[in-house]
């Protein structure tokens, strides 16, 4: 009977060609866990799986992704395999019949002394005749000094202790053999510049808790983040700590970044640093704001918060924009940003101007929401009817005029545009206000008189406004007082708005402007300031010094002052 047979059901199941000649030739010489990887790759190709990956591989055989990747390192050098990409990692069988493959007939006297050698290194564990075969085959590959390898050896068992695993030490040879270091003295010069370099790295690691020895790859970080960037110790341990980095590789990238805006000395850095967490924190406030999830803070920062802020709007300004826009259904980043952009055209940028902005805006929609009902219309605002009001004011009439108009229009088909056509009739006239529409005949021939009237009534009204301003900027220097008014501007400003769309969001808008306005009252008491003060006094209470009532008929203070002035 032969030595080896096949049942006839394992005859009738699928299986995977391995070339002969891999058995043959290859199969005593390689690595055990090299041919398990190279039959499992073999598999894949053969099995059709062509969304396998190295992941999956590595996975498949309790293997790490590294490790797998170095034995098809491993068998690129005997021509097995062909690595054709590295990000994604990408691999090509080759034939196994190719000359270049064949394994290298390696003298061992030639290594006696060099074995010894290594062996008496890593004194931890006995090394396999495999791992010689690649000591050996770097020397040749790369033209190494026995010695200078050797020594490369016990700079990695120094570094990381007898357990240092292979891959490491062919890791770090290759590295040196890039760089042509290959004899024992050039090994020797590079090593002194590690030992140069660790106590500083020393110090780094530990200010930032890492705790481990520096290597061969953190001595290179240090080179190239002292000589070819620039950064002194106390400036890398700066940025690593307020960018939270625990590895060398996110310490070199927050150097990175330091670097490209030109930040090395640590007032620098930590001012930097503080401003770019502040464009962190209000990215992801003006999400909440928005009402948009953000997984990454970092794009939002670079498109609109740092353009933002290079533009002169601060935190809270953006804050006041964003709850705006959010009740406005401009919801998104791009639709704030076309927003902000016409703001800042306009030259609307500091938060006291956008304040006002907004106050202004939500006193016209709610004006407009009045005017609509008065139409007898229920709908929201609309752009259209901001549009229209536009040009209402611009044509000087005011709001009892504007209701006047709506009453007038009130049952018609389309009131608005009943409305524009009432007042730019009353335009064409001449009549502005109600008292012009009472008085507008007997006053044409007596501009000297009126210009009069107007200029003395134009002062009293200044002046009382003047009052109550001064008296408001001195309650504004208490700071607990300041930061109540600024909240409850805010909240008047989103009350507006939820007056028109939500009326169950204005209601608890209203109980917490309630609160703060107990809250400011107690306060003012408390620096000695009485609340009517901060409101203009007027001389006359019943028309507030414009001269004519509620209704639009002269005031009795205006009749006085046009009998004392004769006009």
């Amino acid at each position: 009977m032969a030595f080896i047979s096949v049942a006839e059901e394992l005859s009738a199941k699928g299986m995977t060609e391995v070339e002969n000649k891999f058995i043959t030739k290859y199969l005593p010489v390689l690595d055990a866990n090299a041919v398990k990887v190279y039959l499992f790759a073999l598999y894949i190709s053969q099995s059709g799986k062509i969304n396998y990956s190295v992941e999956d591989l590595a996975k498949r055989l309790e293997m790490s992704e590294e490790d797998v990747k170095g034995y098809f390192e491993y068998l690129e050098e005997f021509e097995l395999v062909s690595i054709t990409a590295r990000s994604p990692f990408e691999v090509k069988l080759l034939d196994a019949e190719n000359v270049y493959g064949t394994p290298k007939k390696l003298k061992p006297e030639k290594y006696s002394a060099f074995v010894a050698a290594v062996q008496s290194v890593i004194t931890g564990r006995m090394i396999s005749t495999t791992e010689f075969m690649e000591y050996f085959y770097l020397l040749d590959e790369y033209s190494f000094e026995q010695n200078a390898l050797i020594m490369i050896i016990n700079y990695c068992v120094n570094l990381k202790g007898n357990d240092i695993k292979l891959a490491y030490i062919k890791k770090v040879a290759k590295n040196f053999a890039d760089e042509g270091i290959t004899t024992a003295k050039k090994v020797e010069e590079k090593l002194s510049s590690y030992t140069s370099s660790t106590p500083a790295l020393l110090k780094i690691f530990s200010a930032l808790s890492i705790n481990r020895r520096p290597d061969v790859d953190d001595n290179a970080m240090y080179e190239k983040w002292s000589k070819q960037l620039g950064f002194a110790d106390d400036a890398i341990i700066c940025a690593a700590k307020y960018f939270k980095a625990k590895s060398t590789q996110k310490i070199d990238a927050a150097l990175e970044e330091l670097y490209k805006n030109r930040k090395f000395d640590p007032k620098e850095i930590a001012a930097y640093c503080k401003d770019r967490n502040s464009l962190f924190g209000c990215a992801e406030e003006t999400a909440k704001a928005l009402g948009v999830f953000i997984q990454n803070a970092a794009p939002y920062v670079d498109n609109y918060i740092s353009r933002w802020r290079d533009c002169g709007f601060e935190p809270d300004t953006i804050a006041l924009i964003a709850d705006y826009c959010f009740l406005q259904g401009k919801n998104s980043f791009e639709l704030m940003n076309d927003y902000v952009a016409s703001l800042y055209d306009e030259g609307i940028i500091t938060e006291t101007a956008v304040t006002e902005r907004l106050e202004k805006i939500a006193a016209d929609d709610k004006l407009l929401k009045n005017i609509l009902n008065r139409c007898g219309l229920t709908r929201k605002v609309i752009e259209h009817d901001r549009q229209c009001l536009k040009r209402w004011k611009e044509w000087d009439f005011s709001d009892e005029m504007l209701y006047a108009a709506a009453d007038a229009a009130a049952g018609k088909n389309n009131p608005v545009a009943y409305i524009n056509a009432v007042l730019s009739s009353w335009k064409a006239q001449g009549v502005t206000t109600p008292a012009e529409t009472s008085q507008h005949a007997s006053e044409r021939g007596g501009e000297s008189s009126k210009a009069v009237i107007e200029r003395h009534y134009f002062d009293l009204r200044a002046e009382a406004r003047r009052r109550a301003e001064n008296m408001q900027a001195r309650a504004m220097k208490d700071e607990a007082y300041a930061a109540i008014k600024k909240k409850l501007n805010s909240l008047s400003i989103k009350l507006a708005f939820a007056e028109v769309n939500d009326e169950a969001l204005a209601a608890r808008i209203s109980d917490e402007m309630a609160r703060l306005e107990s809250d400011a009252d107690k306060r003012l008491n408390a620096i000695g300031i009485d609340k009517s003060a901060l409101v203009p006094r007027y001389k006359c209470k019943l028309c507030n010094d414009t001269g004519y009532d509620g209704s639009g008929k002269q005031c009795a203070c205006l009749k006085k002052f046009i009998a004392d002035n004769g006009l």
